[in-house]
């Protein structure tokens, strides 16, 4: 018997699973929030923009250092039957460390400096530096941008080393390594300065045959050419394939075999693919939490526009993984719910119910339509398929007899109205959909999302029985750089989590739905396309 560990970094907490490599059976799982959370409004004392979202990577290393002692003190397992560990990372999660891999927000002096904090994914300060990356490849003729959605985001690496150069050079002055914060994290367990073909690939402007596009960095920075060959470029490990064992020093700490296999990191979402058995092309997995991605397969490789890229091996080996996404899911279902009346509240809890629940109780007695309302799910930018994070969300037809659940119904409409504009743009880009998968804690939970969401996209949503496919799929890897496995098929067949349950779209509601998104879609095109200049001078106001 033999077994292997997934460690899963999300946006706030981690999350730590000791598998059984032949059944895939949990046999224990840690879970902590980060200690620091995410560090927004202020630092220090003092304001910090509203774009800002860092976080503290300290935090990251308690999981693992307080977590994995903790998983074996609760089981009889020994150490030398677990034979790989798998890191999966919410992403692009940038950290910048010295020569010796500390973060530079340990260093005497930085304590308040923002820019020496982990940029989380949805850090925006960077826009001005995609912008002008944009620009300067728009320029040449989309001559780098095809296989990265013909756009450039905020929340890539790339241009938060810019902004780290431009806003703040006393950082990137005592900086020696710039990476994912999942590639910090195997470096930490093993000693090896590697980086993941998935985490370049995806964030980076990398690609297996020419790797990074200095001729483009050459273009729009002369500094930025040197910095990301010195502190950013490094033997790249391929997913699938081990980084190597664990160090003498983390194998003692962590009370595991120094003969311990650990994975390259994958981006958290992409893990989930593995962890639900989504491994063929023509499947659109929703992976749903703060955030949702959604990826697709393919043998091909195609420049879809808007988009977050496509690389080869990101998954599945020989395979190109597709990534495209919604800034705002859960954080918005969250941010409607705490805005409920106070007689709504104090009804949840007289009848001992959450206020999630009673608002889906009330939602679920509302037809489409009825309230004729219609949401734009702006409220952290958009990545797909605008590629805008200065959007604003924004709700329509509003009156005085508005109830609050029409307006949380809206939003979990608008959505999965933005879900099927970007299955849209898989579809008219020679990706047909025939299977929706959904994973994460939502869709076990809110049946009425998935309802809505079938009706929406028209298709059949098979719904996974778990919260945590990405540890799952983290401990996958884990199992196969380890040996447990000969390959991806026979380690997925083994270890992925089962069905829960289907949802098929009602016919009556479909016809419904498709006359709204139009009305939907008509409002994207307007404020994210035509008029999109409104919002951005709203927000240059600030």
């Amino acid at each position: 018997m033999t077994y292997s560990i997934g460690v899963d970094f999300g946006t706030g907490s981690g999350r730590a699973f000791l598998i059984n490599t032949e059944n895939g059976k949990i046999e224990g799982q840690y879970i902590k929030n980060y200690t620091h959370g995410t560090i927004e409004g202020t630092l220090g004392g003092e304001k910090l923009p509203q774009s800002f979202a860092l976080q503290n990577g300290n935090d990251y290393m308690e999981v693992i250092e307080t977590g994995i002692p903790a998983i074996l003190e609760k089981t009889d397992i020994s150490p030398s039957e677990i034979v790989g560990i798998g890191i999966d990372f919410t992403s692009s999660t940038v950290i910048f460390v010295d020569e010796q891999m500390e973060p530079i927000h340990n260093k005497a002096g930085f304590q308040d400096n923002p820019h020496a904090y982990v940029k989380l994914w949805k850090h925006h300060g960077a826009q001005d530096e995609a912008d002008l990356l944009f620009k300067t490849a728009l320029e040449a003729k989309n001559r780098w941008l095809g296989y990265y959605g013909f756009n450039v985001s905020s929340e890539w690496m790339i241009p938060k080393i810019m902004e780290v150069n431009n806003k703040a050079p006393e950082v990137m002055a005592v900086t020696a390594n710039i990476m994912e914060a999942g590639d910090w994290i195997v470096n930490r367990l093993t000693g090896q300065n590697v980086r993941s073909n998935c985490g370049l690939g995806f964030k980076s402007f990398w690609e297996e045959e020419t790797g990074f596009h200095y001729d483009l960095f050459d273009k729009v920075d002369s500094d930025l050419s040197d910095i990301v060959r010195t502190k950013v470029d490094a033997p790249v490990v391929n997913i699938g394939d081990s980084v190597g064992t664990l160090s003498k020093e983390m194998a003692d700490k962590l009370g595991l075999s120094q003969d311990t296999q650990v994975s390259p990191f994958i981006i958290d979402a992409h893990a989930s693919l593995l962890g639900i058995g989504s491994e063929k092309d023509k499947e659109m997995t929703m992976v749903m939490g703060t955030s949702t991605c959604h990826l697709m397969l393919n043998k091909e490789q195609h420049k879809v526009p808007g988009i977050s890229g496509s690389v080869k091996g990101a998954i599945i080996p020989d395979l190109y993984a597709y990534e495209a996404g919604q800034t705002a899911v859960g954080d918005l279902f969250e941010y409607i719910a705490k805005q409920a009346p106070y007689d709504y509240v104090k009804v949840a809890e007289s009848r001992g119910i959450s206020i999630f629940d009673l608002l889906n109780e009330k939602a679920s007695k509302l037809y489409p339509g009825e309230s004729g309302l219609i949401a734009l799910d702006w409220h952290n930018g958009n990545r797909s398929v605008l590629s805008d994070s200065n959007l604003k969300g924004s709700i329509f037809g509003m009156s005085l007899q508005t109830k609050h659940e029409e307006i949380y119904r809206a939003y979990l409409e608008a959505t999965a109205f933005g879900a099927k504009m970007i299955m849209q743009q898989y579809q008219g880009w020679q990706m047909e959909v025939d299977h929706v998968f959904a994973c994460g804690g939502i869709p076990k939970k809110n049946g009425l999302l998935m309802e809505i969401y079938a009706n929406i996209l028209n298709k059949k949503i098979t719904i996974i029985d778990s919260e945590y496919a990405p540890a799952i799929g983290a401990a996958i890897l884990g199992s196969i750089c380890g040996g447990a496995h000969p390959d991806f098929n026979s380690a997925i067949k083994a270890m992925k989590e089962p069905v829960l349950y289907q949802v098929e779209p009602d016919p009556r509601q479909v016809r419904i739905y498709k006359k709204l998104f139009s009305a939907y879609k008509e409002l994207h095109d307007l404020h994210g396309y035509k008029k999109a200049r409104i919002m951005r001078n709203v927000s240059a106001l600030m």
